[in-house]
């Protein structure tokens, strides 16, 4: 190969996390268990990422987690609050990591999305498996040829 013709894909920089990141809703950890499950069941989901009022990420909460914990031993839903139910995010990555780093994060961890995280723990959003496959599709894809014969 010339030295002037390079390979397209080895110039270009690896893609960041922040690029693909998706908004996240959480649930606020100061409130009540039954406020967070109403919210979650809102959004029609059984599991919500949890910050506290900085936007800081301490976890996640599931609603089958909540009603076992909370309901389960006869404590009041209205009164409990979310903040003693946060378990730990089972995986986690920094916006400035690239696709290849959060995916291999996913891998290990078994799941299919992740929260994507500044360096001071403030929660940016969320990205998933299907992203980043479709992502690397983008990249792997020449662009068309619009030049005719």
């Amino acid at each position: 190969m010339p030295n002037n013709i390079r390979n397209s894909h080895a110039s270009r920089p690896a893609r960041l996390v922040q690029d693909i990141v998706d908004k996240a809703k959480t649930v606020p950890n100061d409130l009540s268990v039954k406020e967070a499950l109403d919210e979650m069941k809102t959004r029609q989901t059984s599991s919500s990422l949890v910050t506290n009022r900085r936007g800081e990420l301490l976890g996640t909460v599931s609603k089958n987690v909540m009603n076992r914990m909370v309901g389960g031993r006869g404590h009041d839903p209205r009164t409990e609050a979310v903040k003693a139910q946060v378990e730990a995010v089972k995986a986690e990555c920094f916006e400035d990591q690239t696709l290849a780093e959060a995916e291999n994060l996913m891998r290990k961890a078994r799941v299919t999305e992740i929260a994507v995280v500044s360096r001071g723990k403030f929660l940016v959003g969320t990205t998933n498996l299907e992203t980043i496959a479709r992502q690397k599709d983008d990249v792997a894809s020449p662009p068309p040829n619009d030049s005719k014969i």
